[in-house]
């Protein structure tokens, strides 16, 4: 796995379900250069919380949930250490900021300490087990939800699709129109609504956002 030295010591917060487990996490920390330690009543001022646990469960969740409360205004990256993760804590937690997951057979402390430098960087790192429910649901949410509204998962109408891909192709409105069987006012229409919508800047910003997010 590639890590990515920061310019700058990532600042990482330890919260513990054991506390010996947290004091020798601390211990180990305070003396790696790539970490400043932050403490608990500072959240606000951490990159990253590293969470330790046996097994994860709805204690551990609630670490999460509350360490995530105490910095509202600040999104948290949270690196889990832990086993027997299951599909509905993994959900629950993505949702607090969850970016890795790391079980504890391969979790030494070397290894913690790249994946919070990589959660700093803006790397996500899973099990693949929990990519395969991540992949089912995603897939789930595109056939009962998108699709029959006529989205996807950039949160484009297909419409919008059909006419930023014709834009990438150089065409101007009235070409549009013509290819789509829409009228000119239509096609501004739709543009004008996407480029609202997503608060993008001008026509290629709004090429360059979906081609980043993978629809064209």
């Amino acid at each position: 796995m590639t890590v990515t030295t920061p310019v700058s010591p990532v600042r990482v917060a330890v919260v513990a379900s054991d506390s010996i487990v947290g004091e020798g996490t601390v211990a180990y920390l305070r003396n790696r250069a790539a970490v400043t330690l932050v403490p608990l009543d500072s959240l606000d001022h951490a990159d990253v919380v590293l969470v330790m646990t046996g097994q994860v469960d709805e204690g551990t969740l609630s670490l999460m949930q509350h360490a995530a409360e105490r910095a509202p205004d600040r999104e948290l990256r949270f690196v889990l250490v832990g086993d027997g993760i299951r599909e509905a804590h993994l959900l629950r937690a993505l949702r607090w900021g969850m970016v890795s997951v790391l079980p504890r057979q391969d979790a030494d402390y070397e290894r913690i300490v790249d994946a919070l430098v990589n959660a700093c960087n803006g790397q996500v790192e899973l099990p693949e087990v929990a990519q395969g429910w991540l992949a089912s649901r995603i897939r789930t949410i595109k056939r009962d939800v998108l699709d029959p509204n006529g989205l996807t998962t950039a949160g484009l109408f297909t419409r919008e699709v059909d006419v930023l891909r014709l834009l990438a192709e150089g065409m101007d409105t009235v070409e549009i129109a013509q290819r789509l069987n829409y009228s000119e006012r239509t096609v501004k229409n739709i543009i004008h609504g996407l480029l609202t919508r997503l608060k993008l800047r001008n026509r290629p910003h709004a090429v360059a956002y979906a081609l980043r997010n993978g629809v064209m």
